[in-house]
């Protein structure tokens, strides 16, 4: 069954909803680029512990961007709910094991350290054998958010601004998946929008879904409306969960209640 999946994505040390097509390589500087459809007064600290009160398991936290505010705010996330919370944002071979045992995330994302250059971005097998060896499948998730291309979507790095030479499908999948424990995949294109989901793509995923990761493929794009999760059920015939961002109240938006996801996860 679809299940509702909570977000926690951190902006220059604050927990925001941005429309994805507009964030930039950095946000160390300015942020004058970036369309925010909302800014938090609370901490991200808040947010998990919201979760954890409503145990909602399998959320994620993203830090978009690589500066120091945005690193001690996914820390307070994550030792608010102790191995409660996905962490991901920068995360590579390096540091993913003090994201897991130091500041207790359950699992760590990777995304852009998955690619390397090969005359345009590709996806780095090398890489993945090594960060999965290293943290054990069982705690990994790798994020293969993604933009329309043709008829087709590709995978997105870099907060979705670069194209790989990568595209989705079931055979990308199902390789990826024995190597990890999930997947996070954003429709860039429609994040942040409000204007509803990439249907098409919720489909195919729950077309691909490899063996065994019914339940652990987690869309996030243009969620508008409770009506959503019974989209996202049928189309993906249950394989798929769902994330809303900017519609949800507790992100200041106007069209969906917290506590009736809540309620929806529950019955």
């Amino acid at each position: 069954m679809t299940k509702f999946r909570g977000c926690i994505d951190i902006h220059s040390g604050q927990v925001k909803q941005i429309v994805g097509g507009t964030l930039t390589q950095d946000d160390t500087t300015t942020t004058k680029d970036v369309t925010e459809n909302f800014v938090s007064t609370k901490p991200s600290s808040f947010y998990a512990q919201l979760y954890h009160d409503n145990n909602l398991t399998g959320c994620h936290v993203i830090k978009l961007g690589s500066n120091q505010a945005n690193d001690e705010a996914a820390k307070l996330a994550c030792t608010t709910w102790p191995h409660g919370l996905q962490v991901g944002g920068g995360i590579n071979d390096t540091n993913a094991l003090e994201w897991l045992d130091q500041h207790h995330a359950s699992h760590v994302i990777v995304t852009s350290w998955l690619f390397t250059d090969n005359d345009g971005m590709e996806f780095n097998w090398d890489r993945l054998h090594k960060i999965s060896a290293l943290v054990g499948k069982e705690r990994l998730i790798v994020d293969l958010s993604c933009r329309v291309v043709g008829d087709g979507w590709v995978v997105a790095m870099n907060k979705w601004q670069t194209l790989t030479k990568n595209q989705l499908s079931g055979k990308f999948l199902q390789e990826i998946s024995q190597y990890c424990d999930e997947f996070l995949i954003h429709a860039a294109d429609v994040e942040g929008l409000c204007n509803g989901i990439d249907a098409k793509l919720v489909e195919k995923l729950g077309q691909w879904c490899p063996p065994g990761f019914e339940g652990k493929i987690v869309y996030a794009g243009g969620a508008k409306s409770l009506e959503d999760l019974d989209e996202v059920q049928r189309l993906s015939k249950g394989k798929v969960d769902l994330t809303y961002g900017s519609a949800l109240d507790i992100f200041g938006g106007d069209k969906v209640r917290f506590q009736d996801l809540i309620y929806w996860n529950n019955h």
